[in-house]
């Protein structure tokens, strides 16, 4: 049975904040073949994190017509978003109030950073205490074949960056790809990331990459291992789309997070092609991390990688999300976040997704803390056509 999304007015956007789409662990550890959506999902108390769902591309005729419309002309005109402001607890933040609460956070001119930043906060906020506390979990990234991927016990030391091009190879140039779409008529675009999963075509992406200004996008795709306008690994059209109640009704990038289920091309699901990475939810906070994505507004063009590498912080701002030192630009929301990354074998944990930046703070990226109500959003889609 299908739920049916409900949409509600969002308020007023405002400037001051960038949302980053681009047409703008502890627990089970398996080492075998892919569980079941039995046995990899996490069970989730039915509170208030039940996902919406909206139905994409659902039909063959559909899927065809999505895939024929995405051209490579298409995909390179896709054009930034319009910036808007995060939304927290029914208010957005407003350019001014971002200058003024930016500039709290200089230290004689200078940019904090994210050990500095990490022990900051600003009255009242409390970046732990956004949603309940609750076990960790943490799935297995697998690969093409669908056996659970070598992990090591510890990665080797990552190379600090704050937006350069990943020129190494590794499972990353595969799960990792560019999201497109049309948004109020315009084409746009993301990243996203294909992580294991029971039905084997799931990608984890941010919430405004799905939906945004009332209504869920359309002509959604996911192209894998893109490269300068290259698609070596296919076109993947989404049958289906999930998002958090929170993001869905308000828009509050504390839960600006999402999922897409993909439909098989050529008779194949998603990573029995790329493989997938691993996820988790409920961990520990200030985690050495890696975020990439595709940006496509200046400096960069959305034709290649990118990547970021530091110790995140927590938000003592306007947000209870987790935030690290990165200058990449739009386009590269929804974009992985990975704790454990190794850099010689491209696996990780994904455990975040880039979401917004302050407009006065452009060297900081946030992600939304992956808690239960993104683990509710993941168990849905995966077990959307699982066997």
């Amino acid at each position: 049975m299908r739920r049916t999304a409900c949409l509600v007015p969002i308020l007023t956007l405002a400037a001051g904040s960038t949302l980053l789409s681009a047409t703008a662990a502890h627990s089970a550890t398996a080492a075998s073949a892919t569980p079941p959506a039995s046995t990899v999902s996490a069970t989730v108390s039915a509170t208030d994190t039940e996902p919406v769902e909206k139905e994409a591309a659902d039909t063959g005729a559909e899927q065809r017509s999505v895939r024929r419309y995405w051209t490579e002309a298409k995909m390179a005109a896709a054009k930034p978003l319009d910036a808007v402001a995060p939304g927290k607890g029914g208010v957005r933040l407003t350019a001014a109030a971002a200058g003024t609460r930016a500039s709290e956070t200089r230290l004689s001119g200078a940019r904090l950073s994210g050990t500095q930043a990490s022990g900051m906060r600003l009255s009242g906020t409390r970046a732990s205490g956004a949603q309940p506390s609750a076990a960790p979990v943490s799935v297995p990234a697998t690969s093409p074949g669908g056996e659970a991927a070598t992990t090591v016990k510890a990665p080797a030391a990552s190379r600090a960056s704050t937006g350069a091009p990943w020129t190494r190879s590794g499972a990353i140039v595969k799960t990792v790809g560019r999201v497109f779409f049309t948004y109020q008529g315009r084409n746009a675009s993301c990243s996203g990331n294909a992580v294991t999963s029971g039905n084997k075509s799931t990608v984890i992406t941010a919430g405004h990459c799905v939906r945004m200004g009332g209504a869920f996008h359309t002509n959604w795709v996911f192209v894998p291992g893109y490269d300068n306008g290259d698609r070596p690994y296919g076109t993947w059209v989404a049958t289906t789309l999930y998002t958090t109640p929170q993001w869905n009704n308000s828009e509050d990038v504390d839960y600006d997070v999402a999922a897409a289920v993909v439909a098989p091309l050529n008779s194949r699901s998603l990573t029995d092609v790329v493989g997938g990475q691993g996820v988790s939810f409920n961990q520990a906070r200030r985690q050495q991390m890696h975020s990439f994505g595709y940006p496509a507004a200046y400096p960069y063009d959305g034709s290649k990688l990118v990547y970021c590498s530091g110790r995140t912080f927590d938000d003592f701002m306007m947000s209870h999300d987790i935030g690290l030192d990165c200058d990449m630009t739009g386009g590269s929301s929804g974009g992985p976040w990975f704790s454990r990354f190794d850099e010689r074998t491209g696996l990780g944990t994904l455990n975040s997704v880039n979401s917004f930046k302050y407009g006065s703070a452009g060297g900081w990226m946030f992600g939304p803390y992956f808690g239960t109500d993104a683990q509710a959003v993941y168990d849905a889609a995966q077990d959307t056509g699982a066997p």
